[in-house]
């Protein structure tokens, strides 16, 4: 290895790193991930030269299996106490059903700050009724929250093929139903809260909102590990991070295939609702809070730290966080692991949220 190699981070330094072997990482999540099977170098199964219909069925095939995954992330661990928890239905703009899974603190007094929770998954796969983002939404519920979780469409997987702009006129169509019923619901601020597609999600639908005359729906934004560049098959220089984390958990070439399927044409491609990073200054002026936390193994991380730089900019209350040692999704993925990443997240949420 040449010399100037040898202090570079991640796969900079070492092009054969996995991150089993990586310093940075955190040995709790190295040890769960290896417990996983997921400490060496992930498989590569798709690409972007993939035909769609491969990349459908290699996304239906992906989400089965992360369905066992995350129904043992929460497997044995008691249930959350004195969280209440009804379902609701909207029809979308589209003349969809939407389920509405709304947890709230039993016998809270007055107006609680709102979280419309929008799960992980790449806006393809995944769901919001399953158990770990059930769990999820009632530890968040348990720091004196609302918390509405959003079953949008995707764009692959078992809720079928929906592409953009179908989870993300779900996502309009879900804060219309919220700001509706906020009185009823005994509402005080709305939140926007996602990790991965579902931070992609918040910060489309909240650009979406300004543009469209309803940013009164919104009050604030609170990403996690945002994935809104589309720069997967052709990596921009910039964003450090696409080359440095690049297979170290999440490798870029299934990411960029994932992403095919959320826009199977690519007419899309730097269109700031179906990608925020390619937001201009005029999009983002005058948005509400915005609060980014992203991971230091993660091969997004430059991207959300790109993006809350663009609001500094733009002139909009942000602040961001990185969280040290861990990778892509870790604090809501591997709780057992990292209890106190997993907790450290959700207070950081609902002190955001109260804090507007």
């Amino acid at each position: 290895m040449e010399q100037s190699q040898l202090h570079r981070p991640g796969k900079l330094g070492n092009p054969d790193l996995v991150i089993r072997d990586d310093p940075r990482a955190d040995r709790r999540l190295v040890a769960a991930l290896d417990a996983a099977q997921m400490g060496g170098e992930p498989p590569v199964y798709v690409t972007a030269q993939t035909p769609l219909e491969g990349i459908l069925q290699y996304l239906k095939a992906a989400e089965a299996g992360s369905f066992e995954f995350l129904e043992a992330a929460v497997a044995g661990i008691p249930a959350a106490k004195g969280i209440s928890t009804i379902v609701e239905k909207t029809t979308g703009v589209d003349g969809n059903v939407i389920a509405l899974f709304i947890h709230r603190p039993e016998g809270a007094e007055g107006p609680l700050p709102a979280i419309v929770h929008l799960h992980g998954g790449g806006m393809c796969i995944l769901n919001a009724e399953g158990p770990l983002y059930a769990r999820w939404r009632d530890d968040l519920a348990a720091k004196n929250l609302i918390v509405i979780g959003v079953e949008f469409r995707n764009a692959a997987g078992h809720l079928g093929e929906h592409p953009f702009p179908a989870g993300l006129n779900d996502v309009s169509s879900a804060l219309d139903w919220v700001a509706e019923n906020r009185a009823r619901l005994g509402i005080s601020k709305v939140v926007l809260s996602g990790e991965s597609g579902g931070a992609n999600l918040g910060m489309a639908a909240t650009i979406k909102a300004k543009r469209e005359g309803r940013l009164d729906r919104v009050d604030g934004v609170y990403a996690l590990c945002p994935y809104i560049s589309n720069a997967y098959a052709e990596k921009l220089p910039e964003l450090q991070s696409l080359y440095e984390n690049d297979g170290l958990y999440t490798p870029l070439a299934v990411v960029a295939a994932t992403a095919v399927a959320y826009d199977p044409n690519g007419e899309n491609a730097t269109n700031p609702l179906a990608w925020p990073y390619h937001a201009s200054r005029e999009d983002l002026e005058g948005l509400p809070p915005h609060a980014v936390s992203v991971n230091e193994l993660d091969p997004f991380r430059d991207e959300g730290l790109a993006y809350y730089r663009k609001l500094q900019a733009a002139g909009v209350p942000s602040r961001a966080r990185t969280v040290i040692g861990v990778c892509h999704a870790a604090e809501n993925y591997f709780m057992r692991a990292i209890p106190d990443i997993y907790d450290a997240t959700l207070s950081d949420i609902a002190l955001f949220a109260h804090s507007l």
